[in-house]
C-alpha cells in the first residue's frame, strides 16, 4: 500500500514538472545567478579589505549550519526525491527545472562555505587597510581560537547531517520525511538568531566592517523571491524549506537598514564633520612692514580679505599709498620718526 501510494506521488510530482512553464524556469536560473553575484560581493569585500574584521564569527558559525541543515532538509524531502525519480520519464528540460530548487540552495551552501574560508584566511591580517579609529571601536575582537572553534563547529555539523541523512535515506527511508521536517526547524531557529550577533557586532563597531552591504541589497528582496519562488514548487508541505527564507530576509532587512545608518551619515552630520573656513589670524607685532597704525587697509582688514593671501594683497596697497610719508611718533619697533622712506 505504502508503495503504490509512493508511486502515485511520484507520479503527480512528474505531471507537475511537465507542467511547468518557462516563466518559472526563468525566475528560477536568476535567482541562482542572483545568489551567485550577491556572495562574490562579500567574498570581494573581504578580499578587498585583507580582512574579515567587523564580521561576527558566531553569524558565520549560524550562518554555515543553518545551510547545512537546509541543504540536508531539501535532499531529504519527498518532493525533492520525487523530483530526481522523475528525471527518468520527463524531458532532460523538465528535469532540469525541477531540481533547479536544490540547486539554489546548493550553491547558496557552497557561497557560504566560501565565507567560512575566507573568514579564516584573513582574520586577523597584520597588513589589512584599516584605520585605528575602526581598531579602537572594537577592543573586544574575537581570538583565532574562537574562529578555528567555530570552523570545527560547521564541519562537524556538516558531516553529521551528511551521515544521519544517509543512514536514513539506506536503512529506514520511511523517517526521512520527519527528518527532513526536523532539518528544515533547525535551518529555521538557526536563521532566526543568524543576524543577532551580527546585528550586536555591526551596532557596537558603529560600521560595516568587511559586511558587504551591497549583498544585503541584492539578497533582502532576493530572500524573499527565493522563498517564493520555492513555495510555488514545494507548496505548503515545503514550508520548512521556504519560510526559513522569508525570516532570514526580515532579520537582513534590518542589518542592511542598521549598515547604511552607520556608513552615509545624514547630511547634518557631514555639515559638522566638514571644518569651516576660518578667516587667518592676522598680528600686526608680527607683520614684517612698517605701516601707520591704523591705516585705511589695516584697521578693517575683514573688509578687505577672507584670506591670507587677500590681506596679503590689502596691506601691500596700503604700504604702497604710505610711500614718502614720514613714519608716525608711534610706529611699530620704538618711538620716534625713523625719517623719510
Amino acid at each position: 500500500m505504502t508503495i503504490a501510494m509512493d508511486s502515485v506521488f511520484v507520479a503527480d510530482r512528474c505531471d507537475s514538472l511537465r507542467e511547468g512553464g518557462f516563466t518559472n524556469f526563468f525566475i528560477s536560473i536568476l535567482i541562482v545567478i542572483g545568489i551567485m553575484l550577491s556572495y562574490v560581493t562579500q567574498h570581494y569585500r573581504i578580499i578587498s579589505r585583507g580582512s574579515s574584521e567587523g564580521i561576527s564569527p558566531y553569524f558565520v558559525l549560524l550562518g554555515v549550519t543553518s545551510a547545512n541543515a537546509q541543504f540536508g532538509n531539501i535532499l531529504t524531502l519527498p518532493q525533492s526525491r520525487a523530483d530526481v525519480a522523475c528525471c527518468k520519464e520527463v524531458s532532460p528540460f523538465e528535469c532540469t527545472a525541477g531540481l533547479l530548487g536544490i540547486a539554489q540552495i546548493g550553491t547558496q551552501w557552497i557561497c557560504f562555505a566560501v565565507i567560512l574560508v575566507l573568514f579564516l584566511v584573513f582574520f586577523r591580517r597584520d597588513e589589512v587597510d584599516l584605520s585605528d579609529d575602526e581598531y579602537e571601536r572594537d577592543p573586544d575582537q574575537p581570538t583565532w581560537r574562537t574562529a578555528v572553534i567555530v570552523a570545527a563547529t560547521c564541519l562537524v555539523h556538516g558531516l553529521f547531517v551528511v551521515i544521519i541523512s544517509a543512514a536514513f535515506a539506506l536503512g529506514a527511508p520511511g523517517y526521512l520525511g520527519a527528518w527532513a521536517n526536523f532539518l528544515g526547524i533547525m535551518a529555521a531557529v538557526l536563521a532566526a538568531i543568524q543576524y543577532i550577533p551580527q546585528i550586536w557586532t555591526t551596532y557596537r563597531l558603529k560600521h560595516a566592517g568587511s559586511l558587504s552591504i551591497l549583498m544585503m541589497c541584492i539578497q533582502t528582496p532576493g530572500g524573499l523571491l527565493f522563498a517564493a519562488s520555492l513555495a510555488a514548487r514545494l507548496g505548503w508541505g515545503g514550508w520548512s524549506s521556504w519560510g526559513v527564507y522569508v525570516l532570514t530576509a526580515i532579520m537582513q532587512g534590518i542589518l542592511l537598514m542598521m549598515a547604511i545608518s552607520f556608513e552615509w551619515p545624514s547630511q547634518e552630520e557631514r555639515n559638522q564633520s566638514t571644518p569651516q573656513p576660518q578667516r587667518p589670524p592676522y598680528n600686526r607685532r608680527t607683520t614684517p612692514r612698517v605701516l601707520p597704525s591704523p591705516g585705511p587697509y589695516s584697521a578693517h582688514l575683514q573688509a578687505y580679505g577672507e584670506t591670507q593671501e587677500e590681506i596679503e594683497r590689502a596691506l601691500d596697497r596700503e604700504s604702497v599709498q604710505g610711500v614718502g610719508e614720514n613714519q608716525p611718533l608711534l610706529a611699530p619697533g620704538g618711538l620716534g620718526s625713523s625719517g623719510v622712506r
